[in-house]
């Protein structure tokens, strides 16, 4: 009998494919993503692992030396793929876990340039969200077992026989998949999310879009409980100051931050400002790369979705869900302390501490010219 082990066939030939075409679709996120250390918040290459514990719910993310952890800035490609989604599902088209794209339409569509150096850290994004593996025991039902998966299953270059890039396949793991198709799993976020260029804050704006959403009062967060949530590998000391100068600049949109204390207890108090919906407009950081120079936008539209229809265009209406008024029980450390410490930091600040963050102005209505 021979040895030889059979041939796994691809998820690809298995499933049929979602043909993205160019259009508009409001950038989305997956809660669980913004909730959780899931990336590397480091330009650098991370192949320390992340163990995160809270609330019995365990999350562990693991690197290979070659390509190192799946950074914040590589996770920009898993906003786009469920903002595709979300689309098509509000829309009645049906999807798949595979998705057939343009590298362009993805490059585009989160404000970077499209040269063929950004083409190449594309690749390196799609290598890290490949080999990255993650487990963990959110949404593992009543009888959990272990779930083990990478961000990609699978990707390949289309190409033409002289060699031409036509396009781009992958697969994305079922435990994501689900996770945005249940709408209730997902929250739109601002567009200039991309033009933020570092790790932390980037990281501290799907904290405070996931906690603070648009409730009056906002979130607040001793910077201890920040610093683990976040899965940083500086000291809590350098996290803490990093923060202070966050503060300093308020960089995030729509959310003002605020350092209060409490004792010998620090805290950040995220609130609300105007929710801007602007388009994406400005230089962003490269994908993940050390010491990478900053990438610039090609200022075309936001990629949209099309299913096996000739050319559609979709320009739905910018829309954010209702108040955020839940959370996970781990989201505050020492929960009743800080809760008593936000009481008494609104009885003594007014709401205008700070002064509102500018927004950079909407110009154009889904679907007009810029």
């Amino acid at each position: 009998m021979s040895s030889r082990r059979p041939i796994t066939a691809s998820e690809r030939s298995k499933l049929e494919p979602f043909i993205v075409a160019t259009g508009d679709a409001s950038p989305r996120d997956q809660r669980d993503l913004m909730e959780r250390p899931f990336f590397s918040l480091a330009k650098a290459r991370r192949t320390a692992p992340i163990l995160y514990e809270a609330a019995g719910v365990r999350v562990e993310v693991y690197a290979v030396p070659e390509h190192g952890m799946a950074t914040i800035w590589d996770a920009d490609v898993l906003i786009w793929a469920a903002s595709q989604l979300v689309e098509a599902e509000d829309l009645g088209f049906k999807t798949s876990r595979f998705l057939r794209f343009t590298s362009y339409q993805l490059l585009t569509s989160i404000g970077r340039q499209t040269g063929a150096r950004d083409y190449k850290l594309l690749k390196g994004a799609l290598a890290r969200l490949q080999s990255t593996v993650i487990r963990t025991s959110i949404r593992g039902g009543e009888h959990w077992r272990r779930h083990q998966f990478s961000w990609i299953n699978e990707w390949e270059e289309c190409t033409t026989r002289d060699g031409r890039v036509e396009g781009v396949e992958f697969v994305l793991p079922d435990w994501f998949y689900r996770g945005v198709i249940d709408r209730s799993l997902v929250l739109a976020i601002d567009p200039a999310y991309f033009r933020l260029t570092g790790g932390i804050e980037r990281w501290l704006y799907r904290v405070a879009r996931k906690h603070a959403g648009r409730q009056p009062k906002g979130w607040l967060f001793e910077i201890a409980h920040l610093h683990q949530k976040s899965g940083s590998l500086v000291r809590v000391s350098d996290f803490a100051l990093q923060l202070r100068r966050i503060v300093a600049r308020q960089p995030l949109p729509g959310y003002r931050l605020r350092i209060e204390r409490n004792g010998r207890r620090e805290l950040l108090r995220i609130l609300p400002a105007h929710l801007s919906t602007v388009s994406v407009d400005g230089a962003v950081e490269a994908l993940g790369t050390s010491h990478a120079s900053r990438i610039g936008t090609s200022h075309a539209a936001l990629s949209g979705l099309r299913t096996h229809e000739p050319q559609l265009t979709l320009w739905p209406e910018t829309a954010i869900p209702d108040l955020n008024l839940e959370s996970n029980s781990e989201s505050n450390s020492s929960c009743g302390a800080a809760r008593s410490a936000d009481k008494r930091a609104v009885a003594a600040q007014p709401a205008d501490h700070i002064g509102p963050q500018p927004s950079l102005p909407f110009s154009r209505k889904p679907g007009g010219k810029r």
